[in-house]
């Protein structure tokens, strides 16, 4: 099935779904509080002409959307209906879509990414998606940099107070007004023509910095929590005194 293919009725449903979840997601993401760590590591590879291949987990896809907003990253994204409405979103926020997943469609997909990044592009892999195993690293985020010369960036988010959906991938929703870590890995890069492996060892490279990524988000978040108990008691009568911070995202 491709996205020409879904009927009209799907296709109207896709896109009111799309109106709707554009706004609200735009609108949470505005109230967060992000501490970012890291972030000179994709400052720069863009100053160096570079762009990145972004790989994440596939629970953190919604603050990741808001974040990354408006640069023109390129995502696989399923023919189905369900990728259809999520292709209609991402879009609004600046990104490219190459459709297609794993299970069907997925050559076509990964050879658009591949002339996409050739062609100056960053592209981003939910790299344990579209299915799980929860938490374990797909190869394509790492044979695309071999191909394409790029080198692959790991990132993790994590929000301080969220709801978790009842899905494989336990999908993160931050709650409102709620402060979210991001911690930036250090750039990875793959040889090209590289044996399967180098593939396979730059695979449980990457998944070793996510899984320390995600660790440090979680150590970003106990020390802003000990930071703000500790300013309450030097300032009595103050509740919920805390320090401003800028939203990296641009």
């Amino acid at each position: 099935m491709t996205a020409s293919s879904l009927s009209r009725v799907d296709r109207v449903r896709a896109a009111a779904i799309a109106a709707l979840a554009y706004p609200l997601i735009a609108l949470l993401g505005r109230t967060c509080r992000w501490e970012v760590d890291g972030y000179e590591h994709y400052e720069a590879l863009r100053s160096a002409g570079r762009e990145p291949i972004f790989a994440f987990w596939h629970g953190r896809i919604l603050a990741a959307t808001y974040f990354w907003r408006g640069r023109g990253i390129v995502v696989m994204t399923s023919e189905n209906f369900d990728g259809e409405w999520i292709a209609r979103i991402i879009r609004r926020f600046g990104y490219g879509t190459a459709r297609g997943s794993t299970s069907r469609g997925g050559a076509r997909a990964l050879a658009r990414l591949r002339r996409d990044v050739r062609s100056g592009r960053p592209a981003a892999f939910t790299v344990d998606g579209p299915r799980g195993p929860l938490r374990s690293v797909q190869p394509g985020a790492v044979w695309l940099a071999s191909l394409t010369g790029s080198p692959v960036l790991p990132f993790h988010m994590e929000a301080q107070r969220y709801w978790s959906a009842r899905s494989w991938d336990r999908t993160q929703v931050p709650r409102p007004f709620s402060r979210v870590a991001v911690a930036i890995g250090r750039p990875m890069d793959v040889p090209a023509r590289a044996s399967e492996a180098t593939l396979e060892g730059s695979r449980t490279g990457l998944e070793q910095a996510l899984r320390s990524l995600a660790a440090r988000t979680l150590t970003m978040l106990a020390s802003a929590d000990a930071g703000r108990r500790g300013l309450r008691k030097r300032t009595p009568g103050v509740r919920g005194a805390a320090p401003s911070e800028e939203d990296h995202a641009t």
